[in-house]
């Protein structure tokens, strides 16, 4: 349901969508709708959004917003991370109400998984 004025759609650029799509297909389970060659809608994924095709990618590095996901269990998502082609950019580490690690799709953009488990 849209509701006025509340966030309801995140837009990402990559490189390669088919690359895209595969990594957070492997990693998330998340699918996907075609609009033509230059654009992919994201389903699945908790909140709507796509990507873009675009050589720029998004890091806190350079001032990004970081969309940060949420697991259940972190090592396993981090091991399907790196073995779906990701990058760690951050080693997890622990917060005031959690812990997470930051990490890079094989595209350059960078991502962060956190939990209140363990």
């Amino acid at each position: 349901m849209n509701e006025h004025e509340k966030i309801n759609y995140v837009e990402f650029p990559s490189k390669d969508l088919d690359v895209t799509k595969r990594f957070f297909q492997d990693v998330f389970g998340w699918t996907f709708v075609d609009y033509g060659p230059e654009y992919t809608a994201i389903a699945d994924a908790g909140l709507d959004g796509g990507f873009f095709k675009s050589d720029q990618v998004v890091s806190t590095a350079n001032g990004s917003v970081l969309v940060v996901i949420y697991s259940k269990d972190l090592e396993y998502t981090q091991s399907k991370i790196t073995a779906a082609g990701g990058s760690i950019v951050k080693e997890i580490f622990s917060f005031p109400g959690g812990r997470r690690f930051h990490f890079a799709d094989p595209n350059g953009n960078e991502y962060a998984v956190w939990s209140d488990l363990g």
